[in-house]
């Protein structure tokens, strides 16, 4: 079992990060576009505020987020950005407090729970290190929009270690949403560490097989950059690159991804 404090720290630390990006924005540079199509980077926090409070909700009333579960499944592919949208109607000032007393809130919350409960989600149930990784990933997701808006290079961390974990573990939930048979075999899976070591998952004899950055590997999960600018990942074998073309590591159906930038590797 993973340790909750461990994740949460990181989830701290990456919420932290993503502050300092925009903490002194002027309140015109908040209405600056995204890669994300219609999302200002005003979108992009209100979005980190609402799943934060959703989370929270999930964590402390699972009776309350059952109902406001069921209420979004009725718009199962506009609530999101529904709630967006509604949140980017808010102050930037005002979005962010609400944003940091939010995220701190469920920091306190997800440090109560028992390591093993499982907390109810738009997907499967998670437990307190699974939900605290669902956040750390989105954080770094959405934070790569946030920067890539501002034209600002992220130092990769060793944070991208609970990304990656969660973008090889859903290997057949990316097959299953597009309406494939996942392989019967595990695949290995051989990471580039930001300190330089090597991330490793799946048995060292598998035929199937996925190399390169870490930083990499998370952004293509994340569908944050397409997979032709990122030069580093390399797949041996055709079930290994079939899902290097389908991965995602966020809940829900397949997302639209990024097309490619032309532009070579991502900076």
């Amino acid at each position: 079992m993973s340790d909750p404090g461990a994740v949460l720290a990181d989830l701290r630390a990456e919420s932290e990060e993503l502050d300092a990006l925009v903490a002194e924005l002027p309140a015109v540079r908040w209405a600056a576009p995204t890669p994300a199509e219609g999302w200002s980077i005003t979108h992009q926090i209100a979005h980190l505020a609402w799943t934060d409070r959703q989370a929270l909700l999930s964590a402390t009333d699972p009776e309350g987020f059952a109902r406001a579960a069921q209420e979004a499944f009725s718009a199962p592919l506009t609530f999101v950005d529904e709630a967006a949208e509604a949140g980017a109607r808010t102050p930037p000032g005002e979005l962010l407090d609400d944003w940091r007393a939010g995220r701190a809130r469920l920091l306190t919350a997800l440090a109560e729970r028992p390591p093993g409960e499982k907390l109810p989600w738009y997907g499967p149930p998670m437990s307190v290190a699974s939900m605290a990784t669902a956040r750390l990933m989105e954080t770094w997701a959405h934070g790569q929009d946030v920067a890539d808006a501002l034209g600002v290079s992220r130092e990769p961390t060793g944070r991208l270690r609970h990304i990656a974990r969660i973008g090889v573990r859903t290997r057949d939930f990316a097959y299953a949403t597009h309406q494939l048979a996942p392989p019967t075999e595990e695949f290995r899976v051989e990471l580039r560490a930001p300190d330089g070591g090597v991330w490793e998952y799946g048995p060292a004899e598998a035929a199937q097989r996925v190399t390169g950055e870490a930083r990499e590997f998370c952004l293509l999960v994340t569908q944050r950059a397409h997979l032709r600018d990122l030069p580093s990942l390399r797949a041996e074998g055709a079930d290994a690159q079939r899902w290097l073309g389908i991965a995602q590591a966020f809940a829900g159906p397949p997302g639209k991804g990024r097309a490619p930038s032309g532009k070579g590797p991502t900076e």
